[in-house]
């Protein structure tokens, strides 16, 4: 996931100990015994990345014993952590939790991520999708509104992202890509500096997630204009697809999952996949996910590697075409 934050209340709210299915039958397999298993995280501790990160090693260890702990390794843009278990041994002790832009974009706006994401991973499945949005400054009544300004005044309407190369960004010229018009881009170091200049006007709009927006939205200081997946999200119901909004087809990956190192055994890939899989098909789970701006995304290991080919081939044409240089 390229940018998973929320705001700390949230994450009181979303209440870990409850989300966990019934304790059902465990897996007749040797793994992990009495073994300890390390799920990597490689974002600092706190926010989304630790309510995933509990609800899969609870989960886990409900349904195939053995113990599962977080492992927090930030750093050099998620790679540290993430480099660590592509280079770890393949025997299942070590586990890494990441989303799409550790997987399929950081690769190419970093000269040596230290990894090969279609060589180095052995994918177990993905776990949910934080749902993107537009929104703007409120003088923009709509998304076509603010389109329709960029034709008439090309280069001057402006657009926040939390960094180059971010799925922010990606996703932002590739709306402008599509719509035929020229956006300036104003980075910024983090979400909240950047929704915060939203607000007051001095940048139009932004893609953001819904857990640092939703404050802002719920004041009036931020107007949704569309939501970047497939299907509206249901806490949202009068918010439009941006693809409903003149743009089939568009969609801003943001899903997270967990890999293992490359070569990972049947024997220990299938009962993790399947446990996995288990963990977030909870609807209970979904419910406590959904105002976090999150849905649960239980697809299986063969689904989360169509879904790494897939990003990967698109994201190395978007890097190419917005002009970026790894860094």
């Amino acid at each position: 996931m390229n940018h998973i934050t929320t705001p700390r209340r949230a994450l009181l709210a979303a209440g870990l100990a409850p989300i966990l299915a019934p304790r059902v039958a465990r897996a007749q397999s040797a793994y992990p015994g009495n073994r300890t298993v390390s799920l990597v995280i490689p974002y600092a501790a706190g926010g989304i990345p630790d309510v995933f990160g509990n609800a899969i090693t609870q989960g886990l260890q409900e349904r195939l014993g053995g113990t599962f702990i977080m492992e927090h390794k930030p750093g050099a843009s998620t790679t540290l952590g993430t480099r660590q278990v592509a280079r770890a041994r393949p025997d299942g002790n070590t586990l890494v939790f990441a989303g799409n832009g550790t997987f399929t974009i950081t690769p190419f706006v970093l000269r040596n991520a230290g990894y090969d994401s279609a060589k180095d991973f052995t994918w177990l499945g993905m776990t949910g999708s934080a749902v993107y949005l537009y929104v703007a400054h409120p003088r923009w009544e709509s998304l076509d509104a603010l389109i329709a300004a960029a034709k008439r005044r090309p280069g001057e309407i402006s657009y926040a992202t939390w960094g180059v190369g971010s799925s922010a960004h990606l996703g932002t010229f590739d709306l402008a890509r599509r719509a035929g018009i020229d956006l300036i881009h104003v980075p910024y170091n983090g979400t909240a500096a950047a929704l915060t200049d939203v607000s007051t006007g001095r940048v139009d709009f932004m893609l953001s997630t819904l857990a640092p927006a939703r404050p802002h939205m719920d004041a009036g200081r931020v107007k949704p204009l569309g939501i970047a997946t497939a299907q509206r999200f249901r806490p949202l119901p009068d918010v439009p697809t941006v693809a409903e909004q003149g743009f089939p087809g568009y969609v801003v990956p943001n899903w997270t999952g967990v890999a293992a190192p490359a070569g990972l055994p049947d024997s220990i890939a299938e009962p993790l996949g399947a446990a996995l899989a288990a963990t977030f098909s909870d609807e209970r789970l979904l419910q406590r996910l959904e105002p976090l701006g999150i849905s649960a995304w239980p697809t299986g290991a063969r689904a989360m590697r169509e879904q790494v080919a897939k990003d990967l081939a698109e994201n190395v044409d978007l890097v190419r075409r917005a002009g970026i240089t790894p860094e």
